[in-house]
């Protein structure tokens, strides 16, 4: 009887203490880390702005990568959500309830077992120069369990190492996405152009072709471009570019080219309008170099294109094509004349 006695009061002594500690305990958890990231903004928020971009660094994941996660509705929009189950991460689901784009997504969580609790959690960037400075939060209301087990163990000892282990993650993967963009860039960079190589269509220029010195060029451009847009227009033929200028042969010695000065249209093949001539550029892939400044200023950025095919091992593919963005009628300001240059290739 008195074994039995003192059994009750053993019990009814934990039961206390365990009402004293869930009274006593934190009735509120907040954990937050930061870390500032060498990437730009925009390149930082690809890898938050969704359930699924922010799984491929969380630390949760790293600790359990077999544990079951599925989602729904669209991934990334207010609403969507994903839910999780393990051995270790045990199970639970977060909501998207915030997207500012560029600046800040927010989850409502809802962890169901071990045991069953709410909070929030933030993810939030801030524009540092170059850089970004990213801080991860959490917000929770403890329930009676929870405020017993904080008694005795720190919410951020425990977890801020979890936390700051992730961002660590978030920052590597960012700042490899910058140094695999600036290595394209030096790539495509040469005698401080940037080339690009891209896909062009299947163009119909309609203009004139002849041999021409260079002193003459201009003349031979300011004669030639007017004369088919007059004759295009009289024929009402749809002209859907730029005037371009077709070099097949760029003659130092003798200080000439073999031109082409046309203007693309949409118009049926073997065209002609009072001694114009269609000239057919097939589709292709070609180097392109976007030249700002006066015509006969250009050398360098064709001298950079001859330079990336050398390097590159490419070969041509057909004529060299200046693109006349600019009309220097409208604009007198050399230094704002846009010229796209195109190097096809093979």
């Amino acid at each position: 009887m008195r074994a039995l006695k003192t059994l009750l009061i053993i019990l009814l002594a934990v039961v206390v203490l365990a009402v004293l500690l869930g009274l006593l305990g934190p009735k509120h958890s907040h954990l937050e880390r930061k870390t500032v990231i060498a990437a730009p903004s925009a390149m930082v928020w690809d890898h938050v702005k969704s359930l699924k971009a922010e799984n491929e660094w969380s630390p949760f994941i790293a600790m359990e990568p077999n544990m079951k996660v599925t989602y729904e509705g669209t991934d990334g929009e207010v609403g969507s959500k994903s839910a999780w189950q393990g051995e270790k991460m045990g199970k639970g689901e977060q909501t998207i309830t915030v997207v500012e784009p560029g600046k800040q997504i927010g989850v409502d969580l809802h962890f169901m077992e071990p045991f069953d609790a709410m909070a929030k959690g933030a993810i939030n960037l801030v524009p540092k120069g170059d850089s970004t400075e990213v801080s991860w939060s959490f917000d929770g209301e403890n329930g009676f369990l929870s405020r017993i087990i904080y008694v005795f163990k720190d919410m951020d000892a425990m977890m801020g190492p979890v936390f700051a282990s992730g961002l660590s993650e978030l920052k590597k993967m960012c700042e490899a996405d910058v140094a695999k963009q600036v290595a394209e860039a030096k790539a495509k960079t040469f005698r401080g152009y940037t080339i690009e190589t891209v896909d062009r269509p299947a163009v119909s220029y309609l203009g004139k072709r002849q041999k021409v010195k260079w002193a003459k060029l201009s003349e031979f451009f300011g004669q030639t471009f007017p004369m088919v847009a007059q004759a295009a227009g009289k024929a009402g033929i749809k002209m859907n570019g730029a005037p371009s200028g077709l070099y097949f042969e760029w003659d130092t010695a003798g200080m000439q080219t073999d031109v082409f000065a046309g203007i693309p249209v949409e118009v049926a093949p073997g065209t002609k309008l009072d001694g114009l001539v269609l000239q057919e550029v097939p589709a292709g892939k070609a180097l392109k170099v976007v030249y700002h400044g006066a015509y006969d200023k250009s050398g360098d950025a064709h001298e950079a294109a001859h330079d990336m095919m050398k390097a590159n091992g490419l070969e041509m593919n057909g004529p060299v094509i200046d693109e006349y963005v600019t009309d220097p009628g409208q604009e007198p300001d050399t230094a704002k004349w846009v010229t796209n240059i195109y190097y096809p290739i093979k």
